[in-house]
């Protein structure tokens, strides 16, 4: 693949093994040990890791908003995540720069949780999370990172689960959304959707934020990637 030197503001950048997107898969993987241990050891109890829509309404546990993101509901939840992580992130933060790029997927997500939570309101099953299940994982926030590979680089081919074929992200990201909603609707496999569709809004909301902004340098990132 092709490397794109600067980020935004035309800056040099250069990255270490410890870049922030590095320095995020370490700290998620240490609070996920530290979490499993803490809770099967009866120091924390789920209700203070993982959101949950009713500990919210009832004014409790705020700071899981925070928490969920570096927790997962098991290894292999983990290990998804974190190696999608590694590829997206990575390539990411060489055009954000590294402390946009650490905003981005901090707020993306947060706002995968409130989106999360306030939907868990409305009566309609598949649109909608049980009021009473937890939600953990940092897939709301890569999701956020999705949304706005979407916009800067919509041609740029990327490999979907099950499909050994590349596909351009802009087909691939709505595409991954709706296999997950599928799956999880058929095989009654409990899936953060709303969760997954609040991180791709605020990933694409930035995106046409840097789309206005930047309009001769997105174009350019778009072609050089394509």
């Amino acid at each position: 693949m092709k490397t794109y030197a600067g980020d935004l503001d035309g800056k040099k950048s250069f990255f270490s093994s410890l870049s922030i997107n590095t320095i995020l898969i370490l700290i998620t993987v240490i609070m996920f040990f530290a979490f499993s241990l803490l809770i099967k050891f009866n120091i924390l109890t789920i209700d203070e890791v993982a959101l949950k829509p009713s500990n919210i309404f009832a004014g409790k546990y705020l700071w899981t908003f925070l928490t969920s993101m570096f927790m997962h509901g098991g290894f292999f939840h983990l290990f998804v995540n974190m190696f999608s992580l590694v590829f997206v992130g990575s390539f990411l933060q060489k055009i954000l720069g590294q402390k946009r790029y650490l905003w981005l997927y901090l707020i993306s997500g947060l706002f995968a949780g409130l989106f999360f939570v306030f939907l868990s309101l409305i009566p309609v099953q598949f649109l909608s999370a049980d009021f009473d299940v937890f939600a953990v994982g940092a897939s709301g926030a890569l999701f956020g990172l999705i949304g706005l590979m979407m916009l800067l680089t919509p041609n740029l081919p990327v490999y979907m689960m099950f499909i050994p074929i590349p596909i351009k992200i802009k087909y691939a990201a709505p595409g991954m959304l709706v296999l997950l909603w599928l799956i999880s609707v058929k095989g009654n496999i409990p899936i953060g959707n709303t969760a997954h569709l609040g991180g791709l809004i605020a990933g694409l909301v930035y995106g046409f934020y840097l789309r206005n902004r930047y309009k001769n340098k997105i174009k350019a990132i778009g072609k050089y990637f394509s």
